[in-house]
């Protein structure tokens, strides 16, 4: 058995501890879920099976569902409570991670990861990804790239020198990762997604929820008054007429196994 790292426990227990809110503040996880679905629908292919890898909640099962009725649907994710969301019978749940996919070699049609990537290592991810694919076989991915909580990253300047936000890898690094595994780009697309918040604090508790405050902040102490005070001032250069926004630097990527 392969032991879980650290990080990815620690990952897996917030989106268990938020998966009965996880819906509540997803906006922008679903906007990117619903054009990554219609980039997959606008193609001439049809899928007999299709996993859902980083399924979360299951929010994508009902749309691949209506897009290809006659596919046969897994959903996988390494979150147990995320799976208990899941509407029944819309697909088979699975629990594993996405780095350690518990399938057959060349078995799906197509493999559809939407917000998931990004908590693993795409150079050992998407290799597994890969391996699962049968020749011709399509992946279909939304992940998030450098630019996701750059408001959050500037304003923490203003506190300190610490990484308190997560960096993630570049479209570059993941389209290079997806080529070396055997895959063909078909197409991408890149733009930021924004999440609004009326005060930086609810901000804060929204990206908490999604699993976001994992990041290098993670075992770092509370804020002091006068810290916390500094971050609220520069955060707030960047409000607009919805209120405070958190920037979604988002990756779409349809590939094809060679």
């Amino acid at each position: 058995m392969t032991r879980t790292p650290a990080p990815k426990r620690a990952v897996r227990a917030a989106f268990d501890k938020a998966a009965g809110h996880y819906d509540a503040v997803a906006s922008v996880q679903r906007t990117a879920c619903d054009h990554l679905l219609a980039l997959v629908s606008s193609q001439d292919f049809s899928p007999d099976r299709i996993l859902d890898a980083g399924c979360g909640t299951g929010y994508a099962l009902a749309g691949l569902k209506r897009s290809f009725p006659a596919a046969d649907l897994l959903a996988l994710d390494f979150a147990p409570a995320m799976l208990r969301q899941h509407a029944p019978g819309l697909a088979r749940p699975l629990c594993a991670d996405l780095e350690h996919l518990p399938i057959a070699g060349a078995s799906l049609d197509a493999l559809w990861s939407s917000y998931a990537l990004q908590w693993c290592n795409p150079q050992r991810a998407l290799p597994e990804l890969a391996r699962s694919l049968r020749p011709g076989g399509q992946l279909w991915i939304a992940t998030l790239g450098p630019g996701t909580l750059g408001e959050l990253r500037e304003a923490f300047l203003h506190v300190d020198n610490n990484e308190h936000v997560l960096s993630f890898q570049p479209p570059e690094a993941i389209i290079k990762a997806a080529e070396s595994a055997g895959l063909r780009v078909l197409r991408s697309e890149r733009r930021t997604l924004h999440a609004w918040a009326p005060d930086l604090r609810s901000l804060l508790s929204d990206i908490k929820t999604l699993g976001a405050h994992q990041t290098g902040a993670a075992h770092r102490a509370p804020l002091g008054k006068s810290a916390w005070l500094r971050l609220v001032a520069a955060y707030e250069a960047y409000r607009g007429p919805n209120g405070l926004p958190a920037s979604y630097d988002t990756f779409w990527l349809i590939a094809e196994k060679i």
